[in-house]
C-alpha cells in the first residue's frame, strides 16, 4: 500500500504544475510506511507470531 501511495505521488510530482512540496513529502511518507510496514498489524505477524529483537546487554 506504501509503495503504491509512493508511486502515486510521484507521478503526481513529475506530471503536476503546482508546487511540487506536498507531493515529496507524502511519496517521503509512502515509502517509509512501505519500509516500516504495518508490525503487529501484518499478515505475517498473525500467521507465524510478531518477532522481537533482544538488545545484548540491556
Amino acid at each position: 500500500m506504501g509503495t503504491l501511495f509512493a508511486a502515486a505521488e510521484l507521478w503526481v510530482l513529475f506530471s503536476g504544475d503546482g508546487d511540487p512540496t506536498l507531493a515529496i513529502v507524502l511519496a517521503t511518507l509512502g515509502a517509509t510506511l512501505a519500509m516500516i510496514g504495518p508490525g503487529a498489524w501484518s499478515i505475517d505477524a498473525h500467521l507465524f507470531g510478531r518477532k522481537h529483537f533482544e538488545i545484548p546487554g540491556r
